[in-house]
């Protein structure tokens, strides 16, 4: 891998499960990505890894089919997603085929990981947002293994991600159906991690735990990125355990999109990963059959579809998703079709423009190395407080936010 600059570098490990030799492994850098790391007594110099890496690859422009707006018809899936539920109905199809889904997780220490579920009843371990960078580990070999299979494939991943897998294939598979989504850019996981270990800590502190006499660790028994409690425009980063003493779920923290610093210093891009400032497959170049998307603005276009429980963008990149998505149009309520490109870059304009990291990046990992202060201090000292303009505009917005729900 010595063509490829470090900060193009998106993580993908597409070269570690090429190499034949084995001799890349994935080793996180100190914001804590994660980067092909090559035992040179093991390299046989075949190139493989270069051959197959997306970002030495010119990409492609696919360009849309089709776009519309719209939301499965089963609301009670709605509410359990991030925006309009559609990706559950593409979960189901492929495994009511017999079917396998691969999608971002958590695993047991609710690290956030790429795996794969067979059962319709595991589809919300892969359903909804989840704002860290996923672990790919060795799933794009797995893939391969059920393609060869005969089993129909569903992956579902970051664009970068589905480059990835698209290059590690080298061929095209009729049974593989690919899903990404309009990515703002991903987290660095140690983040994350200081982030959940810190609101483990408070919950001990504050008291909150019924059996913390007992020192007994409360498990975690569910983490929402996107929380719909109080509805899909301000949503909330939710985590909550089961408690044995009270049998009741007990919330850890849950704080609306504006009031939590986790999801503040994401949205503000104070710690994504660098090759997420000039991402390479912007304008449909991840190869992906379908691209999902929360259908913002969609309360200011069409005002009396303002219910505020989430809708989706559904942009169709090839025949294979045309065709699957025509086949579950009688469960999707679509509000509109079609949709030109004009209303993406209007009110999802990171489909084609990578965002700018914030000023203070830098300080904000050399703080996060380098002191002993909290997360959210860290996170505090490195966002600037909202200017008066913003304050205005934040309360515009909200009170035009409030008429379109009364004009409907």
């Amino acid at each position: 891998m010595k063509n490829l600059p470090t900060i193009s570098c998106t993580g993908c490990s597409t070269c570690a499960n090429r190499c034949p030799q084995h001799c890349i492994i994935m080793k996180a850098d100190t914001e804590g990505f994660l980067f092909p790391s090559v035992d040179e007594t093991k390299c046989i110099n075949c190139k493989l890894c270069e051959k197959v890496c997306p970002i030495l690859t010119v990409q492609k422009t696919n360009p849309p089919q089709a776009i519309f707006i719209g939301r499965n018809t089963n609301l009670q899936i709605v509410q359990n997603s991030s925006s309009g539920g559609i990706f559950t109905l593409l979960a189901q199809h492929t495994i009511t085929a017999g079917g396998v889904v691969f999608g971002a997780m958590f695993d047991k220490d609710w690290n956030v990981v790429h795996g794969y579920i067979e059962k319709e009843e595991d589809i919300f371990r892969i359903r909804g947002s989840k704002y860290v960078q996923s672990k790919i580990g060795n799933v794009y070999s797995d893939v391969k293994r059920f393609l060869k299979d005969g089993r129909q494939v569903l992956f579902s991943g970051t664009p970068c991600q589905i480059a990835g897998l698209k290059s590690f294939l080298k061929k095209q598979y009729n049974n593989l159906l690919t899903i990404d989504f309009i990515c703002h850019g991903v987290p660095s996981p140690i983040v994350w991690k200081k982030y959940l270990k810190e609101n483990i800590n408070s919950l001990y502190l504050h008291n909150k735990c019924q059996n913390i006499k007992d020192n007994i660790f409360p498990s975690i028994d569910n983490i929402s990125f996107r929380d719909k409690k109080i509805g899909w425009k301000e949503y909330c980063l939710t985590i909550s355990f089961y408690n044995p003493t009270t049998k009741k779920e007990q919330t850890i923290t849950s704080k609306p999109l504006n009031d939590d610093l986790y999801l503040k210093g994401f949205l503000s891009n104070l710690y994504l990963r660098k090759s997420c400032h000039q991402c390479s497959f912007k304008s449909w170049k991840s190869g992906s059959d379908i691209t999902i998307a929360d259908a913002w603005g969609v309360n200011y276009v069409y005002p009396q579809y303002n219910d505020n429980k989430g809708y989706s963008l559904v942009i169709i990149l090839s025949d294979k998703g045309r065709k699957i998505v025509a086949q579950l149009k009688e469960n999707i309520s679509i509000i509109k079709e079609p949709i030109n490109e004009d209303y993406i870059k209007k009110h999802n304009n990171a489909a084609y423009q990578s965002v700018h990291p914030h000023k203070n990046r830098k300080k904000f990992f050399k703080l996060l190395n380098k002191s002993n202060r909290p997360l959210t201090q860290i996170i505090t000292t490195c966002l600037p407080p909202p200017s008066y303009i913003d304050k205005i505009i934040w309360s515009v917005n909200k009170r035009l936010n409030k008429f379109c729900k009364l004009w409907k």
